[in-house]
């Protein structure tokens, strides 16, 4: 099954708007919910920037006119009623998500499939928010979306077998691999990414050696294409903060975050986003 002819992202920031791009690039209309119409505004311009950079390079064969064509966005849940397919990309809350997530299961048609972006969240939690928890799955794209080759499915213990096999096409189409895990904390990439990450906080933290000495040692000796370091400064500090502290109420101290991340939060270092993190990015 191919992607469906429209598909909803609620939520138009950098997860957002890249989730949006890569349907956009297969084939799919898209109409992309924001809170107010300065955001949806930004959303857009967004998107039809990053899609103007695919056209430049030659990733795609389409024209930006054609491409921006199928792109809306809107202020109002009731316009993800004619999606087949609604993926949630809001900040990694869970109250946030959950309370999300059942506002757009309200205005969805009785065969339209949901999903949640969440990249440490449990998925068994939040569907146990929903009416239909059979028809929801977790949709983990990586950062920036555009360039990553992985998306991971993610199954709860009340995901329907179809959606199951269903996901994984619609990730195919979109010209990347699936890899399907099992609803557990942090999944499999988080929980292995910042499990690195943290570990490398606390060298930087010890002494023992600079970020960019330990983010070397990782690229040139185990063939990383970036640093952990410098993985977190593109994931966002803040979000590798709120995903250890989900990690470590879960899984045990060994993922309780370094006071490095926690000191670098506070003065509102995130990363690039910010303008400076593990490196400085201005």
């Amino acid at each position: 099954m191919a992607v469906p002819s429209t598909v909803g992202v609620l939520g138009g920031g950098r997860m957002g708007a890249g989730i949006t791009h890569a349907f956009c690039t297969a084939g799919a209309g898209v109409v992309v919910v924001e809170r107010d119409d300065d955001a949806a505004s930004a959303a857009y311009d967004r998107v039809a920037a990053n899609l103007a950079k695919s056209v430049e390079r030659g990733t795609v064969a389409e024209s930006l006119e054609d491409l921006t064509a199928r792109l809306s966005v809107s202020t109002d849940y009731a316009d993800f009623a004619r999606c087949g397919l609604v993926v949630e990309a809001v900040p990694e809350d869970f109250s946030l998500k959950a309370a999300a997530l059942a506002a757009v299961e309200e205005q969805l048609a009785p065969g339209a499939w949901l999903a949640s972006n969440t990249s440490s969240l449990s998925i068994a939690e939040l569907a146990g928010k929903l009416e239909r928890p059979d028809r929801f799955c977790g949709l983990h794209f990586f950062n920036p979306v555009p360039a990553s080759e992985l998306i991971e499915v993610v199954l709860g213990p009340q995901t329907s077998a179809e959606l199951a096999d269903t996901a994984r096409t619609w990730v195919q189409d979109l010209g990347k691999t699936p890899v399907v895990v099992q609803d557990a904390p942090g999944f499999a990439s988080s929980r292995l990414g910042v499990a690195i990450a943290l570990e490398a906080m606390r060298m930087v933290e010890d002494g023992v050696a600079s970020a960019e000495d330990i983010d070397a040692a990782m690229v040139l000796g185990y063939k990383h294409p970036t640093g952990p370091l410098r993985t977190t400064d593109i994931v966002g500090l803040d979000v590798r903060l709120g995903i250890a502290e989900y990690l470590a109420s879960t899984l045990g101290p060994r993922f309780e975050p370094p006071q490095i991340l926690r000191d670098k939060v506070a003065r509102g270092e995130l990363g690039r986003k910010s303008g400076r993190g593990f490196f400085d990015w201005q």
